[in-house]
């Protein structure tokens, strides 16, 4: 089933609308939960793959939103700006149903398994659109693609090859996502450095929350993060303050 059509008109008024939480079906159940770093041998499990799927559908279901959240709380952005987020909002609609499809062929439906909205009990603290794009687009969608890369060689290793090239595709179609993230940052705070970046996280949102292993350095390159930024991240530890 297609997304439908954009309210063009009403997405680009000027009146900020604030959003505490988005709107779900029932059977979407959010718990404090977490799902466990999965290995290939564990992945041959159908259930567990359909799981892990639906971890990452959930994924995108809250990327989708919380640019709509961004949408609706920064009226007064750049119209290219917001343009771009309806984009990145639909992308992530498309990479949903590309889960739920092959979460059905695996014989689960969305909804078998519990949520948990841990993006939305963060990013919403965002108090500009540059600690916006810091969390999302440089943040975690930059993250999604060390851990899709990482997850789609597990899905193939245990011979589930479409969930494999669905991964793999979500990956490319993402390096976009972070691109853009990178290029607003700078417009918004004049540069896209480590430390600018980190200084508009929403705390207590850190850098180690920010990356996988191992990274996916020439996804991250081609997004636009440097050579020095990359460094940076790779080497940050908890203990270290700057």
């Amino acid at each position: 089933m297609a997304p439908p059509d954009v309210p063009l008109k009403f997405a680009f008024e000027r009146q900020r609308i604030c959003v505490e939480r988005p709107g779900r079906p029932p059977e979407l159940r959010s718990v404090p939960h977490r799902v466990r770093n999965l290995t290939a041998a564990a992945l041959r499990d159908p259930k567990k793959r359909a799981m892990l799927l639906h971890l990452f559908w959930h994924h995108e279901l809250q990327a989708a939103e919380l640019m709509c959240w961004a949408l609706l709380s920064f009226p007064d952005t750049p119209p290219s700006f917001r343009r771009g987020l309806v984009r990145i909002a639909l992308d992530e609609m498309r990479h949903m149903q590309m889960y739920a499809e092959h979460i059905r062929s695996l014989g689960f439906k969305i909804g078998d398994f519990a949520i948990n909205d841990w993006f939305w009990q963060r990013v919403p603290a965002s108090e500009s659109p540059a600690m916006f794009v810091s969390a999302m687009g440089v943040g975690f969608e930059a993250g999604n693609l060390d851990h899709g890369l990482r997850f789609a060689s597990r899905f193939e290793e245990a011979g589930d090859l479409q969930a494999g090239r669905i991964q793999r595709t979500v990956v490319e179609e993402e390096i976009p996502h972070v691109a853009f993230g990178v290029h607003w940052l700078k417009r918004f705070a004049g540069v896209a450095s480590f430390d600018v970046w980190r200084a508009h996280l929403v705390p207590p949102l850190s850098p180690m929350v920010m990356r996988g292993h191992p990274m996916a350095i020439e996804e991250r390159t081609r997004a636009g993060q440097d050579e020095e930024f990359l460094a940076r991240l790779s080497m940050w530890s908890a203990m270290w303050s700057e």
